[in-house]
């Protein structure tokens, strides 16, 4: 067969809290690589604490392009993030360096590699049968009516994702085929890079589980509410807009509007954390050529070390 002349590119996935960020850090150390975040929260200004985005001292020595793209007022879609990130992997490219990027957003990966396919336009009416629906029975009710037509996106797309749920079902009913069957089909172009996919897939949930709860009450002893409090204090900026509906987000402003207090906020904070895990986990034990490392190994960094070695042809 012929030689894959496509320029190089890592795809380094994981779920929440999996330690992606320090691994990608090590891998710059060590490669010509620059790193693209792969986050749909962490485009987000002065989301900083909740996030878990990198800290200053880290990004001044490992920068990450796709940092800091909108204002949390500002909407942002996988359309959007797959422009950002093919423009800066063409310019990492032309740099003479390899992108790896890295991040647990499974669904800008797969419109990244995979393209969009055409979806219908939102339909008002069936939007607002949803909305009448939701408010009437919540939306966990309609996540089992999703459960029920497309188990792959349901096991995606949490039960109280108003805004996804939304989305799902009406591309279901305008087209007749569910939502995770179009999104497969991609738009059909080439993927214009060679990939190497590395998945930080852990054996035991349990350590990954300690590690969010510690990073999550490590986030409010940094001031996690005070950001919140801030950003709330803008005026124009409220619980159903999707920067606002991140996980920790969403439940702090719960708390801040008294629905809950500091334990109940803290128990689901953790909670939904470990969800959006569980859910990571689902999508990336699907991604089939994708090398499994144990994020739990005391040999991860040389274990992907030697990935990388084999697929760049570069020492280490």
């Amino acid at each position: 067969m012929p030689a894959d002349r496509r320029p190089p590119a890592v795809f380094l996935m994981g779920p929440t809290a999996s330690g992606k960020t320090a691994l990608a850090c090590a891998l710059r150390e060590r490669f010509p690589v620059e790193l693209v975040s792969v986050d749909s929260a962490l485009v987000y200004r002065g989301m900083d604490i909740g996030t878990a985005k990198p800290d200053a001292a880290t990004l001044a020595r490992h920068p990450h392009a796709l940092l800091d793209l909108r204002d949390p007022a500002e909407p942002y879609s996988a359309a959007d993030f797959r422009a950002d990130a093919l423009a800066a992997m063409r310019a990492i490219g032309a740099r003479g360096r390899v992108p790896l990027l890295v991040g647990g957003t499974g669904l800008y990966f797969r419109a990244l590699q995979r393209g969009l396919s055409a979806l219908p336009e939102a339909e008002p009416a069936i939007r607002g049968r949803l909305a009448a629906a939701a408010a009437a029975h919540g939306w966990p009710f309609l996540h089992a009516r999703l459960a029920r037509l497309d188990p792959a996106a349901a096991a995606r797309i949490g039960p109280n994702d108003a805004q996804r749920l939304q989305r799902a079902l009406e591309v279901i009913e305008l087209t007749g085929r569910p939502l995770s069957e179009q999104q497969r089909g991609g738009s059909g172009e080439p993927f214009p890079w060679r990939v190497l996919k590395l998945a930080l897939l852990p054996g035991d949930r349990r350590p990954l589980h300690e590690r969010i709860a510690r990073r999550f009450d490590a986030m409010l002893a940094a001031g996690f509410l005070d950001e919140v409090r801030a950003l709330r204090a803008r005026g124009d900026l409220h619980p159903d807009l999707p920067a606002m509906r991140a996980v920790g987000y969403r439940q702090a402003w719960e708390h801040l509007d008294g629905i809950t207090d500091a334990a109940a906020f803290r128990d689901r904070g953790v909670y939904a954390t470990r969800q959006l895990a569980k859910r990571q986990v689902t999508w990336l034990r699907g991604e089939l050529d994708a090398r499994a490392l144990d994020p739990e190994s005391p040999r991860l960094p040389e274990t992907a070390a030697a990935a990388l070695e084999l697929f760049l042809g570069a020492p280490i």
